[in-house]
This record gives structure tokens, sequence and C-alpha cells, in this order.
């Protein structure tokens, strides 16, 4: 059966906040890259592909798996849209949805992304949202039909502008899970997670 879902994982910025190169950070044992590509790993079936860009050699190195497919952006310092960009021109044509993994957000349960394409699948809709107490997080599922509109938005307001522009197409779940609402930034962000850990 050919995959209808790919994971693209966004690995491509400069951690400027962070002051260092923060996907490189432990988290759980491992760098926070190859557990948040573990992660994507799981929820579909091993069709994962990384958006390089800033430190692409040491993220593609502590990324994990050889079955990690990978993609350079050239552009990524204009900004995450061009990042999301060159995911959905890497993915293969025959790919009918992808989800959209930020690379700084480690503490995602894996139970969140099959909850995702579960709605996705009987909603019929081409936009899944994941939602805790109605704030939406990540990841989130865009069915390929819209790459076009992607590759047309504008860079300062993003994905914000296909959610808008296709509001009746989008299907919001309620996850409990708080972590979909938070990614890491900051160094006092990283200990706040790493001080979560139980």
């Amino acid at each position: 059966m050919k995959p209808e879902i790919w994971s693209i994982v966004l690995a491509a910025g400069k951690s400027t906040r962070m002051q260092k190169q923060k996907l490189l950070l432990p988290y759980q044992g491992e760098p926070i890259i190859r557990k948040v590509a573990n992660t994507a790993m799981h929820a579909t079936n091993g069709n994962v592909l990384v958006v390089l860009g800033s430190h692409r050699d040491e993220i593609r190195e502590q990324a994990g798996s050889g079955e990690l497919k990978f993609c350079y952006n050239p552009n990524y310092e204009s900004g995450m849209l061009s990042s999301v960009i060159c995911g959905f021109n890497a993915v293969p044509d025959d790919a009918l949805a992808v989800m959209l993994f930020l690379g700084d957000q480690p503490q995602i349960p894996v139970t969140v992304p099959f909850r995702i394409i579960e709605a996705w699948k009987s909603s019929r809709k081409g936009i899944v949202i994941p939602t805790f107490t109605g704030k939406r997080g990540h990841p989130v599922l865009i069915e390929t039909k819209y790459k076009n509109e992607i590759e047309n938005l504008d860079p300062q307001t993003g994905l914000r502008g296909l959610m808008e522009k296709f509001k009746e197409d989008i299907f919001e779940i309620e996850c409990e899970a708080a972590e979909i609402t938070r990614d890491i930034d900051t160094p006092a962000d990283y200990i706040n997670e790493i001080n979560k850990i139980k």
C-alpha cells in the first residue's frame, strides 16, 4: 500500500534565542531532534522528511535512523514558511497529506499524531489541528492539495493565512496534552520541559 501521510519535521532554524542549537540539546537521553524524529517515525510508519537549514550537518547526524529522508532549505533564514514549502516540495507526489512537526517539541506524546490521523480519516477535512483547552498546537495535518496555496502565502502571516482562507476545511481535535502548545525557544523553556519529565 502506498503511503498516504508523511511527517515533515521542521528543523532548519538558527535557535537565536537559545544562543546554541537547541535541537542538539539532550532530552530524555537523546538529542531533541532525534526524539521528535522518532515520534514522527512511529506516527507515519517511517515516512519522515526532516527539513534542514542552520547546523544542517550536525542535525542530520543526530536525527537518528537511516530511514529518515532529508531536504535542505537554503532560504531558512526567511522564516518557517520557507521550510514548510521546502518540505511539501520534497515529499513524494503520491502523498495525500503531511503532518508538520516542530523540531523543538520533543515532549509531544506519540498518541497525539495518531489521534490527528484518525480525525483526518473520519472528518474528511483537509486540515486537522490539535487543540488543548481550545488553544491550537502542533503537529498540524495538511493535505497536499494545498501545496500551491502554501507556496503563495505571505511569509509574514505564514500558515495562518491558509487557516483563515480555508476555515471550512479545518477540523479541530481536542487532545488532553498541554505539550502540543509548548515549544522550546529559550533556556528557561528548556529547563521548564526538563523539569516536567517524570
